[in-house]
């Protein structure tokens, strides 16, 4: 058992290690492509094995957009932290408050907001001092009114 673990480990380190991989020659925005098609692939592969014909399309589309975004959103900030380490700048040292990073910094706090308030509304009580009894016709009384 040891030697099947050492062996998984030696192989994930030489497939996320960009100086022991094969595809090391090729640039990078290729190897993404490389790695978006191959999610597409085993997200059919997993999608026809687990799912049934009638949710087939919105499993398949799931999990074909959580692999997209998750390599994406690897391949962005392995790129930021490589752009970080060359330049040694801090964003406040340069004063390079740029349209992008002030929208990311918008969009994180309202999210944020966002997700606080579904929670508030989540362990929040429905229940309203005005008693609703309903409407004081049924839908076809006032359908019969509105055809007259």
């Amino acid at each position: 058992m040891d030697k099947f673990k050492n062996w998984m480990i030696e192989s994930a380190n030489i497939m996320f290690d960009d100086s022991k991989n094969d595809l090391r020659a090729l640039p990078k925005s290729v190897r993404l492509q490389i790695l978006i098609v191959l999610s597409f692939i085993w997200s059919t592969v997993f999608s026809l094995y687990v799912f049934s014909l009638t949710t087939f399309i919105w499993g398949w589309a799931g999990v074909v957009l959580a692999h997209i975004g998750l390599i994406i959103a690897v391949y962005i900030t392995f790129k930021f932290f490589h752009k970080a380490e060359k330049e040694k700048k801090s964003v406040f040292e340069t004063g390079n408050y740029n349209p992008a990073k002030i929208f990311i910094v918008f969009f994180l706090v309202f999210f944020i907001f966002i997700f606080t308030k579904g929670i508030e509304v989540l362990t929040k009580s429905n229940s309203y001092p005005i008693k609703y009894d309903g409407p004081e016709k049924s839908t076809l009384q006032r359908i019969k009114d509105f055809v007259k």
